[in-house]
Protein backbone atom coordinates (compact mmCIF):
# COMPACT_ATOMS: atom_id res chain seq x y z
CA UNK A 1 0.00 0.00 0.00
CA UNK A 2 0.75 3.49 -0.27
CA UNK A 3 1.86 5.41 2.97
CA UNK A 4 2.30 9.09 3.73
CA UNK A 5 3.25 8.72 7.13
CA UNK A 6 5.90 6.40 7.39
CA UNK A 7 8.85 4.96 4.92
CA UNK A 8 8.85 1.10 4.48
CA UNK A 9 11.57 -0.83 2.43
CA UNK A 10 12.61 -4.41 2.47
CA UNK A 11 16.02 -5.39 1.34
CA UNK A 12 17.85 -8.80 1.80
CA UNK A 13 15.60 -10.09 4.74
CA UNK A 14 15.41 -6.62 6.64
CA UNK A 15 12.14 -4.44 6.25
CA UNK A 16 12.93 -0.88 7.25
CA UNK A 17 10.13 0.87 9.03
CA UNK A 18 10.85 5.06 9.36
CA UNK A 19 8.30 7.16 11.17
CA UNK A 20 8.19 10.10 8.58
CA UNK A 21 6.88 12.75 10.12
CA UNK A 22 9.40 14.99 10.76
CA UNK A 23 8.19 18.28 10.45
CA UNK A 24 5.94 17.07 13.93
CA UNK A 25 9.13 14.97 15.28
CA UNK A 26 7.42 11.75 14.01
CA UNK A 27 4.55 12.24 16.78
CA UNK A 28 1.67 9.97 16.52
CA UNK A 29 -1.69 10.63 14.62
CA UNK A 30 -4.41 8.21 14.10
CA UNK A 31 -3.21 7.65 10.37
CA UNK A 32 0.13 6.88 11.32
CA UNK A 33 -0.93 4.09 14.08
CA UNK A 34 -2.97 2.50 11.15
CA UNK A 35 -0.09 2.59 8.54
CA UNK A 36 2.61 1.44 11.05
CA UNK A 37 -0.02 -1.54 11.72
CA UNK A 38 -0.46 -2.70 8.30
CA UNK A 39 3.42 -2.72 7.85
CA UNK A 40 3.60 -4.60 10.84
CA UNK A 41 0.92 -6.85 9.06
CA UNK A 42 3.02 -7.16 6.32
CA UNK A 43 6.39 -7.97 8.00
CA UNK A 44 4.23 -10.78 10.07
CA UNK A 45 2.87 -12.46 6.64
CA UNK A 46 6.20 -12.75 5.01
CA UNK A 47 8.47 -14.97 5.80
CA UNK A 48 11.27 -13.36 3.61
CA UNK A 49 11.37 -10.50 5.87
CA UNK A 50 13.23 -11.76 8.93
CA UNK A 51 14.33 -8.55 11.01
CA UNK A 52 12.87 -5.22 10.93
CA UNK A 53 14.29 -2.15 11.81
CA UNK A 54 12.83 0.88 13.56
CA UNK A 55 13.68 4.28 13.04
CA UNK A 56 12.51 8.11 12.97
CA UNK A 57 13.06 10.35 9.88
CA UNK A 58 14.50 13.56 10.85
CA UNK A 59 16.27 15.15 13.81
CA UNK A 60 13.63 13.05 16.10
CA UNK A 61 13.01 9.07 16.50
CA UNK A 62 9.48 9.76 18.02
CA UNK A 63 7.61 12.61 20.39
CA UNK A 64 4.74 10.08 21.26
CA UNK A 65 1.41 11.31 20.58
CA UNK A 66 0.74 14.76 18.60
CA UNK A 67 -1.19 16.15 21.13
CA UNK A 68 -2.69 18.59 17.91
CA UNK A 69 -4.23 15.17 16.73
CA UNK A 70 -6.86 14.80 19.85
CA UNK A 71 -6.93 18.37 21.33
CA UNK A 72 -8.09 19.50 24.41
CA UNK A 73 -8.67 22.65 25.94
CA UNK A 74 -9.95 23.69 29.76
CA UNK A 75 -14.01 23.42 29.67
CA UNK A 76 -13.78 21.11 26.21
CA UNK A 77 -15.28 17.90 26.53
CA UNK A 78 -13.07 14.72 28.09
CA UNK A 79 -11.00 12.56 25.37
CA UNK A 80 -10.75 8.29 26.51
CA UNK A 81 -6.90 8.74 26.56
CA UNK A 82 -7.62 4.77 27.70
CA UNK A 83 -9.40 4.43 24.51
CA UNK A 84 -6.08 5.61 22.80
CA UNK A 85 -4.07 2.98 24.69
CA UNK A 86 -5.78 0.16 23.73
CA UNK A 87 -6.90 0.67 20.35
CA UNK A 88 -3.77 1.98 19.51
CA UNK A 89 -0.52 2.31 21.67
CA UNK A 90 -0.77 -0.89 23.41
CA UNK A 91 -1.49 -3.30 20.41
CA UNK A 92 1.59 -1.66 18.84
CA UNK A 93 3.56 -2.68 21.65
CA UNK A 94 2.41 -6.13 21.73
CA UNK A 95 3.17 -6.86 18.29
CA UNK A 96 6.64 -5.01 18.35
CA UNK A 97 7.44 -7.40 21.55
CA UNK A 98 5.57 -10.26 20.41
CA UNK A 99 6.84 -10.40 16.49
CA UNK A 100 8.54 -13.75 15.88
CA UNK A 101 11.59 -11.89 14.35
CA UNK A 102 14.29 -9.48 15.75
CA UNK A 103 13.31 -5.85 16.43
CA UNK A 104 15.99 -3.29 16.05
CA UNK A 105 15.54 0.07 16.96
CA UNK A 106 17.63 2.82 15.73
CA UNK A 107 17.17 6.15 17.66
CA UNK A 108 18.10 8.93 15.71
CA UNK A 109 17.10 11.74 18.26
CA UNK A 110 14.56 12.29 20.61
CA UNK A 111 12.54 9.97 22.05
CA UNK A 112 9.49 11.31 24.28
CA UNK A 113 6.72 10.00 25.98
CA UNK A 114 5.37 7.08 24.34
CA UNK A 115 7.70 7.56 21.66
CA UNK A 116 10.69 6.23 24.33
CA UNK A 117 8.59 3.33 25.59
CA UNK A 118 7.82 2.01 21.95
CA UNK A 119 11.69 2.45 21.32
CA UNK A 120 12.19 0.17 24.73
CA UNK A 121 9.68 -2.39 23.25
CA UNK A 122 12.33 -3.36 20.62
CA UNK A 123 14.63 -6.13 20.95
CA UNK A 124 18.03 -4.21 20.37
CA UNK A 125 18.48 -0.28 21.05
CA UNK A 126 20.88 1.09 19.20
CA UNK A 127 21.17 4.96 19.79
CA UNK A 128 23.11 7.90 18.45
CA UNK A 129 24.86 9.84 21.43
CA UNK A 130 22.71 13.22 20.79
CA UNK A 131 19.47 11.05 21.61
CA UNK A 132 17.47 11.73 24.40
CA UNK A 133 14.77 9.59 26.65
CA UNK A 134 11.82 11.72 28.06
CA UNK A 135 9.33 10.10 30.23
CA UNK A 136 7.35 13.12 29.45
CA UNK A 137 3.88 12.00 30.73
CA UNK A 138 4.25 14.28 34.03
CA UNK A 139 4.62 16.93 32.15
CA UNK A 140 0.70 16.91 31.03
CA UNK A 141 -0.68 14.79 34.33
CA UNK A 142 -0.16 11.61 32.87
CA UNK A 143 1.37 8.14 33.11
CA UNK A 144 4.22 6.48 31.10
CA UNK A 145 2.24 4.57 29.05
CA UNK A 146 3.06 1.78 26.00
CA UNK A 147 4.71 -0.16 28.58
CA UNK A 148 6.87 2.18 30.46
CA UNK A 149 5.36 1.44 33.53
CA UNK A 150 6.63 -2.18 33.12
CA UNK A 151 9.56 -2.21 31.41
CA UNK A 152 11.48 0.99 33.24
CA UNK A 153 11.47 -0.67 37.00
CA UNK A 154 12.58 -4.42 35.00
CA UNK A 155 15.61 -1.98 33.55
CA UNK A 156 16.87 -0.12 35.90
CA UNK A 157 15.12 -0.63 39.11
CA UNK A 158 12.09 1.22 41.17
CA UNK A 159 14.31 4.45 42.36
CA UNK A 160 15.92 5.23 38.58
CA UNK A 161 12.42 4.07 37.13
CA UNK A 162 10.24 6.71 39.76
CA UNK A 163 12.90 9.35 39.06
CA UNK A 164 12.69 9.15 35.43
CA UNK A 165 8.68 9.19 35.45
CA UNK A 166 7.98 11.84 38.25
CA UNK A 167 10.29 14.56 37.66
CA UNK A 168 10.79 13.59 33.40
CA UNK A 169 13.95 14.75 33.28
CA UNK A 170 15.46 13.78 29.75
CA UNK A 171 17.85 10.58 29.77
CA UNK A 172 20.71 10.70 27.89
CA UNK A 173 22.08 8.24 25.33
CA UNK A 174 25.12 7.38 26.84
CA UNK A 175 23.91 7.14 30.58
CA UNK A 176 20.92 5.31 29.36
CA UNK A 177 23.92 2.47 27.86
CA UNK A 178 25.42 2.81 31.12
CA UNK A 179 22.32 2.47 33.06
CA UNK A 180 21.29 -0.59 31.01
CA UNK A 181 18.36 0.64 29.07
CA UNK A 182 19.46 0.53 25.59
CA UNK A 183 21.99 -1.94 23.84
CA UNK A 184 24.57 0.47 22.78
CA UNK A 185 25.32 4.39 22.03
CA UNK A 186 27.00 4.89 19.14
CA UNK A 187 28.43 8.57 17.06
CA UNK A 188 25.41 9.97 15.40
CA UNK A 189 27.10 9.57 11.86
CA UNK A 190 27.24 5.85 12.78
CA UNK A 191 24.20 5.06 13.39
CA UNK A 192 23.22 3.71 10.34
CA UNK A 193 25.87 1.99 9.45
CA UNK A 194 25.50 0.20 12.85
CA UNK A 195 21.90 -0.42 13.37
CA UNK A 196 21.94 -1.86 9.41
CA UNK A 197 25.07 -4.47 10.10
CA UNK A 198 22.91 -5.39 13.12
CA UNK A 199 19.75 -6.06 11.50
CA UNK A 200 21.60 -7.53 8.29
CA UNK A 201 23.52 -9.94 10.85
CA UNK A 202 19.68 -11.26 12.24
CA UNK A 203 17.75 -11.46 8.77
CA UNK A 204 21.22 -13.72 7.88
CA UNK A 205 20.18 -15.61 11.08
CA UNK A 206 18.93 -19.03 12.67
CA UNK A 207 15.70 -17.27 12.45
CA UNK A 208 13.53 -19.83 14.31
CA UNK A 209 16.19 -19.69 17.18
CA UNK A 210 16.46 -15.93 17.49
CA UNK A 211 12.20 -16.02 18.15
CA UNK A 212 12.59 -18.59 20.61
CA UNK A 213 15.00 -16.86 22.25
CA UNK A 214 13.95 -13.77 22.59
CA UNK A 215 10.18 -14.95 23.45
CA UNK A 216 11.47 -16.88 26.29
CA UNK A 217 13.81 -14.20 27.48
CA UNK A 218 10.88 -11.71 27.57
CA UNK A 219 8.68 -14.08 29.33
CA UNK A 220 11.10 -15.23 31.95
CA UNK A 221 10.17 -12.54 34.45
CA UNK A 222 6.78 -14.25 34.79
CA UNK A 223 8.28 -17.38 35.35
CA UNK A 224 9.64 -19.68 38.27
CA UNK A 225 13.17 -20.99 37.22
CA UNK A 226 11.71 -24.90 36.92
CA UNK A 227 8.85 -23.78 34.55
CA UNK A 228 11.46 -21.52 32.66
CA UNK A 229 13.77 -25.04 33.07
CA UNK A 230 10.56 -27.08 31.28
CA UNK A 231 10.37 -23.86 28.36
CA UNK A 232 13.89 -24.32 27.80
CA UNK A 233 13.81 -27.98 27.08
CA UNK A 234 10.92 -27.98 25.13
CA UNK A 235 12.52 -25.39 22.88
CA UNK A 236 15.64 -27.21 22.65
CA UNK A 237 13.20 -30.27 21.47
CA UNK A 238 11.79 -28.10 19.12
CA UNK A 239 14.81 -26.32 17.47
CA UNK A 240 16.89 -29.32 17.93
CA UNK A 241 14.55 -30.53 14.82
CA UNK A 242 15.48 -27.53 12.27
CA UNK A 243 16.96 -26.79 8.99
CA UNK A 244 19.30 -24.36 10.67
CA UNK A 245 20.38 -26.60 13.57
CA UNK A 246 21.77 -28.65 11.51
CA UNK A 247 23.36 -26.39 9.04
CA UNK A 248 24.93 -24.66 12.25
CA UNK A 249 26.48 -27.75 13.22
CA UNK A 250 27.64 -28.41 9.85
CA UNK A 251 28.89 -25.17 9.14
CA UNK A 252 31.36 -25.12 12.13
CA UNK A 253 32.32 -28.61 12.34
CA UNK A 254 33.09 -27.85 8.67
CA UNK A 255 34.86 -24.37 9.41
CA UNK A 256 33.03 -22.68 6.50
CA UNK A 257 30.34 -19.66 7.30
CA UNK A 258 26.57 -21.24 7.77
CA UNK A 259 24.03 -20.41 5.02
CA UNK A 260 20.82 -20.20 7.74
CA UNK A 261 17.33 -20.28 5.79
CA UNK A 262 15.01 -19.37 8.80
CA UNK A 263 13.55 -23.49 9.09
Amino acid sequence: MAYQTILFEVDDGVARLTFNRPERLNSFTAQMHGEVAAALGEIERDVAIRTLLLTGAGRGFCAGQDLADRAVAPGDAPVDLGDSVERYYAPLVRRLAGLPKPVVCAVNGVAAGAGANIALACDIVIAAKSAKFIQSFANIGLIPDSGGTWVLPRLIGQARAMGLALTGEPLSAEKAESWGVIWKCVDDDALDSESVAVARKFAAGPTRGLAATKALIRGSSLKSLDDELDLERDAMRDLGFSDDYREGVAAFLAKRAPAFTGR
